[in-house]
């Protein structure tokens, strides 16, 4: 009998080895609760970026990079193809019913169309100095270039190619976004306000309000919370702004990481996103009308900008490694450089 207990305390002491090794493993094995990694698109080549733009129907990712735009396979990370002949690559947007995109080369002061499917270079249009951020809205079916060095924007007929309006906008443009009614949304960094267009199919545009972002200093990032009509603002100064939409009213600020240069808003699950240099992604839920902070995502230094795949609702953030360079006499630290053919573009998602 004694020989018996002791054999059974044995083999139940060894299952419960079992049983806790199993658990362990169980517990290391987990995936990430939060968001976190999910893909790392290795794609090489000179030059720096800017601004990507996601084309969810045709599972696209198009990348503004120096002197060209980058086209990879949002799924798998596969390049697509590129299209050449631009001189400091900023904005991207596709127009699939054109069959065309258009991307700003900001210091040929162009606006550049290009095939989809050839990706080849089909036409160029003077818009001003130094365009950056592009728009193509909705309402009237016209671009808008936003140009950093005359501070003005350029609205642009795509099907033609032309200019029919520049309009002054009192400050440095850096990102806009549409409603799709006839209003746009335009951060204007120098001066740290929102500018509101009024815009119209067959008028031209006008401002019809300035709104004061502060607690937020030098804006850079810009998303619409439609359903809410709200407005997320990323700032220069470690701290993101959400404002009513319709009267400019700041509702509320957040902390966010170092060298903010990108927001988005993924309507479809209603999370917001702010990215920031230092190589974190600020992440909040809206409820109601009202953000909450769901969690701050680690990244990788360089990850500024960002955009959302619509579809699986997986973030884009476009990094690389970086050089740095000695510090010269003066003190003055220079501003690092890419690694040749370091650049790759972060997954995140859960």
């Amino acid at each position: 009998m004694g020989q018996f207990i002791n054999r059974s305390l044995k083999r139940a002491r060894a299952l419960a080895c079992c049983a806790g090794l199993v658990g362990a493993t169980s517990a290391f094995a987990a995936p990430p609760a939060g968001r976190h990694e999910i893909a790392h698109y290795k794609l090489g080549g000179n030059g720096g970026w800017d601004y990507l733009t996601v084309d969810a129907a045709a599972r696209r990712l198009y990348i503004a990079r120096s002197n060209r735009v980058m086209v990879i396979d949002a799924d798998s990370g596969a390049l697509i193809g590129e299209v050449p002949g631009l001189e400091g690559a900023h904005g991207v947007v596709p127009a699939p019913e054109l069959q065309r995109g258009f991307a700003t080369s900001g210091r040929t002061g162009e606006v550049v169309a290009f095939d989809l499917t050839s990706l080849k270079v089909t036409g160029r249009v003077k818009v001003g100095e130094n365009p950056d951020a592009l728009l193509l809205d909705p309402f009237t079916r016209k671009l808008f270039a936003f140009n950093g060095k005359d501070k003005s924007a350029a609205i642009v007929d795509p099907a033609t190619l032309t200019v029919g309006q520049t309009l002054a906008l009192g400050g440095k443009p850096e990102f806009a976004v549409s409603d799709g009614a006839g209003r746009i949304y335009v951060n204007i960094e120098d001066t740290s306000e929102l500018v509101v267009l009024r815009v119209a199919k067959d008028k031209p545009a006008e401002i019809a309000a300035r709104y004061p972002l502060a607690p937020c200093e030098e804006p850079t990032g810009l998303a619409l919370v439609p359903e809410a009509k709200k407005l997320l603002v990323g700032c220069s100064n470690r701290t993101a702004v959400a404002i009513d939409a319709q009267t400019g009213k700041v509702l509320q600020d957040f902390k966010t990481g170092d060298g903010v240069d990108a927001a988005a808003y993924d309507a479809a699950r209603g999370f917001g996103y702010v990215s920031a240099r230092e190589g974190l992604l600020t992440v909040l839920k809206a409820e109601h009308g009202v953000f909450t902070r769901v969690e701050d995502v680690v990244t990788v230094k360089g990850s500024r900008t960002l955009a959302v795949d619509p579809k699986t609702g997986h973030v884009f953030l476009p990094a690389a490694q970086f050089e740095t360079l000695p510090t010269p006499p003066t003190g003055q630290a220079p501003r690092p450089s890419v690694t040749p053919g370091s650049f790759f573009v972060l997954v995140v998602g859960k």
